[in-house]
Order: structure tokens, then C-alpha cells, then sequence
């Protein structure tokens, strides 16, 4: 799944580079159609047929040309843009997000009302993985010997997936099942970006 246009939120509260953050948002998005099936074909043998056209379509309208659109906006009016309409716009975006995630998650009811021990595993693997995705940013990060504000954008790029994106994509091209896994995600993705976010603030007030 592309990353997520949510990083970017997280990114500004712990003072990262957001024009590395929007760059892969976008650049993402646009390989997004193309790593998918690629991935799935390396990883489990499958071959799906899917509409590059169509999802290139939608994801360039859900997420590439909107935060192109709000980079112009930022250019034009030299930053203040960002001053003045983030605190109108929150409550109506965090609404939307909520009816997103609702509607999003709606698919995967009758799973989570027939629960067995194979879903249960199902959910750990997501924990895992999602938790993963974030680890793996922060190591790459200090690896490559980058500065905090880079550290911040690796490390919320890596981990955060677009779920409305990925359940999009889920629901319109492979079998019910695999709403399941999509939207078990956003039961971690947020609270994992807290917990790394506290974790990797703490560390760095210690470490000065």
C-alpha cells in the first residue's frame, strides 16, 4: 500500500522534514500500482490481474494531487497557508478520516463477529508487521547516519500505510478476505506512530 498523507501529521508534531515526507507520499502513490502486484508475484507466486490505469487513476486523485495541490498552495502563499488553515480545516478532516475508517472497516464485520484462531493469528502477524515497518525506518535512518529531522521522516514514511488506499484497493481487486488483514491494520497503525513517536522523543531528550 502507498504511505500514508496522515504521516505527514505526525512528521510535523515531531519536527521532521515534511518535504521528504510529502515526496514519498507522492512518489509512492505513483509506483504503488506497480510494486503491488510485482510484490505479490515475488512473495507468493501470484499473478493478479489488475487495472494499472484505474488504480493509478484513483490513487492520483486520492491522495498524488492533493498533496500536490496543497504544496502549491504553500508556495504560493510563502507559508501562510499552513498558519491559518490547518486549525479551520482539522475538525472537518479528522471527521472524514473517522467516516473513512468506518466505512473502511464495515467490510471486514463478519469476520470479526466469527473470530477463530486463525483470524487471532492473523491480527498478531499485522502487529507485527506494522510494528516492524517503523523499526525498520528508524534503524535505516542511523544507519545512514541521518539527522533528526530525517530520522523522524524515515521512520513515519516507513511505517505508516495509506489503509483507505490499501482497503480500495482490496475491496476492488483480490477476495473478501483480504479486507481482513487491511483494516486490522488501522487497529495499530496510530497507536504504534504514538508509542515510536514518545519512544524516539524521549531517546533523543535523553541523548542531550
Amino acid at each position: 500500500m502507498p504511505s500514508a498523507v496522515i504521516a505527514l501529521m505526525w512528521v510535523t508534531i515531531y519536527n521532521g522534514s515534511s518535504a521528504l515526507s510529502l515526496s514519498l507520499v507522492i512518489v509512492d502513490t505513483v509506483l504503488a500500482p506497480f510494486l503491488i502486484p510485482l510484490t505479490l508475484r515475488v512473495i507468493v507466486g501470484s499473478r493478479v490481474q489488475i487495472n494499472t490505469s484505474s488504480m493509478i487513476e484513483e490513487l492520483l486523485f486520492m491522495i498524488a494531487l492533493p498533496a500536490v495541490a496543497a504544496m502549491c498552495l504553500n508556495q504560493f502563499s510563502k507559508g501562510k497557508v499552513k498558519e491559518t488553515w490547518p486549525p479551520k480545516l482539522a475538525p472537518v478532516s479528522k471527521i472524514c478520516l473517522m467516516f473513512i475508517q468506518i466505512c473502511n472497516s464495515s467490510k471486514a464485520a463478519p469476520y470479526i463477529r466469527h473470530m477463530n484462531r486463525e483470524l487471532l493469528e492473523v491480527i498478531f502477524a499485522i502487529l507485527i508487521l506494522a510494528a516492524f515497518g517503523y523499526a525498520l525506518g528508524w534503524i535505516a535512518a542511523v544507519l545512514f547516519k541521518q539527522d533528526r529531522k530525517m530520522t523522524v521522516s524515515m521512520m513515519f514514511g516507513v511505517g505508516m500505510r495509506n489503509i483507505s488506499a490499501g482497503a480500495v484497493i482490496a475491496s476492488s481487486y483480490f477476495p473478501a478476505e483480504v479486507v481482513f488483514p487491511v483494516i486490522t491494520a488501522t487497529l495499530f497503525q496510530q497507536v504504534l506512530a504514538a508509542v515510536y513517536g514518545t519512544l524516539f522523543h524521549r531517546i533523543k531528550k535523553e541523548a542531550s
